[in-house]
């Protein structure tokens, strides 16, 4: 099969579209034909090893344990393991698995759920890890109610363009922070209001609630948009180094949240079923929907990478092997 394969790390240079075996199933897994691939900033940090802190999170200190870049995905089912009860061959799905940025990957039966009726592969593709960060960061970890005031950063992003339609589904006040080149995009998707990151700022002590997607803004300033007992979530970002990068202003969280009345909180998204099929049910009653970006083939993944990289995507970048 062809597949995107790394057996360095490094940058787009170090990706080879070559011919593998084709993985098999191990129990509890099914064997997909792929037909997308999401990609999101992680696919970045995982091909490059950076920052260096990712690489003793199981992934290899001196190159890639898994040599197939890629874990969001929408497919076929082709074959299932031993113990498989939730789909058979022929069933249509999408979640996580690894090595998706190939013609066939195996993925773990509680990490996938049936691609929602009135998406495409491609769209379906978009789907898991920035819509699981967008559900857990504003329901699970912010404790997002009704009425609520939320300040999105990054909220043109595949990450913000979830949230913002989640957000209003769960009935807050939403307001978006974008460059301006994205204003329109974000407005459309329901915010209440959005704020040109390039020209304006958002005001101290107003949000209940703010979800960080993006970005490198220090803890201090994220801190001064919340109310007095307001929380933060911080879900992603750029900045901090090579040896920590995002994770020195998780750190610091982590370190201030006891002696503070805000709730700060970082997001490690968890997949699993149960939020795949919520975010299936929001779809499918037309309340969300992915915002796609543009898709590539799987000869041209170091070009979706890129763009996904250097903050040119508007929503979601897809690669589709079929």
């Amino acid at each position: 099969m062809k597949a995107i394969v790394q057996d360095r790390y490094g940058s787009t240079d170090a990706l080879e579209f070559r011919d593998i075996d084709t993985p098999t199933p191990a129990d509890g897994e099914v064997l997909l034909r792929v037909h997308a691939a999401g990609v999101d900033p992680g696919v970045w940090h995982l091909m490059t090893g950076l920052p260096y802190l990712v690489r003793f999170f199981g992934y290899g200190v001196r190159k890639p344990k898994v040599r197939v870049c890629g874990q969001d995905v929408a497919g076929r089912v082709e074959a299932v393991g031993k113990g498989v009860t939730r789909f058979k061959p022929g069933d249509e799905v999408f979640g996580t698995c690894t090595g998706s940025f190939a013609e066939y990957a195996c993925g773990r039966q509680d990490r996938l759920a049936r691609i929602p009726a009135n998406l495409r592969a491609d769209q379906a593709a978009a789907v898991p890890a920035s819509g699981l960060s967008a559900l857990q960061g504003l329901r699970d970890l912010g404790k997002l109610q009704s009425g609520q005031k939320v300040l999105i950063i990054g909220a043109a992003g595949g990450v913000g363009t979830f949230a913002v339609q989640l957000a209003k589904a769960l009935g807050a006040e939403v307001t978006g922070v974008c460059s301006a080149t994205k204003v329109d995009l974000v407005r459309s998707l329901g915010a209440d209001k959005v704020i040109d990151y390039t020209k304006d700022d958002y005001e101290s002590g107003r949000y209940d609630l703010v979800l960080s997607t993006g970005g490198n803004r220090s803890l201090s300033e994220l801190r001064r948009a919340l109310t007095p007992t307001g929380t933060l979530v911080i879900v992603g970002g750029e900045g901090g180094g090579r040896w920590l990068g995002m994770m020195s202003l998780i750190f610091k969280a982590t370190a201030l949240s006891p002696f503070v009345k805000h709730n700060i909180r970082s997001l490690m998204s968890v997949p699993h079923a149960e939020d795949l099929e919520a975010l299936r049910e929001y779809i499918e009653d037309g309340t969300v929907m992915p915002i796609m970006d543009r898709t590539y083939s799987l000869n041209e993944a170091a070009e979706a990478i890129n763009r996904v990289h250097n903050g040119q995507s508007r929503g979601k970048v897809v690669i589709t092997t079929t």
